[in-house]
């Protein structure tokens, strides 16, 4: 078996358009949550999410680029090549055939899809679609873009498991490369699902907060109040790479991959099981790959939410798995970033990584009355970031269906 460590690290969403100010805002606990601007939400129940606002794709992206893409894509394009910058290989010096991408999107291109939709029903004449309607709509079309502006040749493709998309593809790149058939990897994901329809159906299903008068404390974990989850955009890029390639580069080196498992609920199609079995055994099983004993663990990055349900059963999975440890240290970042669904576990994914890095743990913001209901023993950071000493990161990612997802990080020794 290979190692596999990542090189390279890039982002684009509500609280950055880069790695380091991301981190920044990540570390100082600043909510996104505002007033959705995009469209008029006055007719729905939830009327917040975390928008990115400021984003000019033609800063970024040639005229053909543009017309071509969706928005989730246009995501993808300028995250993975900031990663791509920051992980410093110089193409020339690597048989195409042996960088592949496989980049997540839990949605694709619900923008491209509402468009040519309305653009057909108001037509009174030959209503016509763009040209580029299917290609612009397609998951897996970001995952192929990305493959043609480096010129990557080796394997491509885009894992679909809704918000549990993004662990699913840096899990299969890390694989893919421990199994030799590959050195190097762009994976990752992106999501563009602020849209009417989009909103519209997160709504219907009351899934969604309707704190409309707070937005900026809509989204929180592990609160007796939280109401449902805030919805967000973006794009996380890592580039993962074969340790002993990276080496003899001289690459810098964040962190090292050192476990990944899925599991199945088997349960409902939007809720997961009560007592967390699937996820306590997707956690169970990503520590046993990484050689790691439950005490071992500093960070672990909860899928959480901030819906009623959810959130009580992740940390009912983490208490099968990990008991009362006195060193691991839990939260979710989702109380500051919104869900950015299949985009999610990429950028939490930074954000284990860089608590490797820097030695803190960031805090769940916005718990001001913690659940009565949440299990003994767990030492949750809330409000303040926790400065510790941080080896190893694990990072859920759960998505409707019933899909579990955790990939583990560690120190590199």
């Amino acid at each position: 078996m290979r190692r596999v460590v990542v090189t390279g690290l890039g982002t684009i969403n509500p609280l950055g358009d880069n790695v380091a100010d991301f981190w920044k805002n990540i570390v100082a606990g600043k909510s996104a949550c505002e007033r959705v601007t995009r469209f008029d939400v006055s007719r729905f129940r939830s009327q917040m999410a975390c928008e990115l606002k400021g984003f000019d794709p033609a800063a970024h992206l040639d005229r053909n680029e543009i017309k071509r893409t969706d928005l989730f894509t246009q995501y993808a394009l300028y995250a993975a090549d900031q990663a791509m910058k920051d992980c410093g290989i110089d193409l020339s010096t690597i048989d195409p055939f042996d960088f592949g991408v496989i980049w997540g999107s839990g949605q694709g291109g619900m923008q491209t899809f509402e468009t040519e939709v309305e653009n057909y029903v108001k037509g009174e004449y030959n209503p016509r679609f763009n040209p580029f309607f299917i290609p612009k709509l397609l998951v897996n079309m970001a995952s192929g873009l990305i493959s043609m502006k480096f010129g990557l040749q080796g394997i491509n493709y885009t894992p679909v498991s809704a918000c549990a998309t993004g662990n699913n593809a840096i899990m299969d790149a890390f694989n893919y490369i421990r199994f030799g058939k590959a050195k190097m990897f762009v994976t990752g994901g992106s999501e563009a699902g602020i849209t009417p329809a989009s909103f519209g159906g997160f709504a219907a299903l009351k899934a969604m907060s309707t704190r409309n008068d707070d937005p900026q404390t809509a989204s929180r974990p592990f609160d007796k109040d939280r109401d449902g989850f805030v919805m967000g955009e973006g794009a996380g890029a890592l580039i993962l790479e074969e340790y002993e390639h990276a080496k003899a580069r001289g690459a810098k080196i964040y962190a090292e991959v050192v476990g990944a498992a899925m599991t199945a609920d088997a349960y409902h199609i939007t809720s997961p099981h009560p007592e967390g079995i699937g996820a306590a055994k997707a956690m169970t099983l990503a520590l046993e790959e990484a050689n790691l004993k439950a005490e071992d663990l500093d960070y672990l990055n909860l899928h959480a939410t901030s819906t009623p349900v959810g959130d009580l059963a992740e940390l009912n999975a983490a208490k099968l798995v990990f008991g009362a440890s006195d060193q691991l240290h839990i939260s979710s970042t989702k109380s500051m970033t919104g869900h950015l669904l299949g985009a999610a576990a990429a950028i939490e994914a930074i954000i284990a990584i860089k608590s490797i890095n820097d030695n803190v743990v960031p805090p769940t913001i916005n718990v001001t009355e913690p659940d009565p209901e949440i299990p003994e023993g767990m030492k949750l950071v809330f409000n303040e970031p926790l400065y510790k000493e941080v080896k190893t990161a694990m990072s859920n990612a759960f998505g409707f269906g019933g899909h579990n997802s955790t990939v583990v990080f560690k120190e590199l020794v």
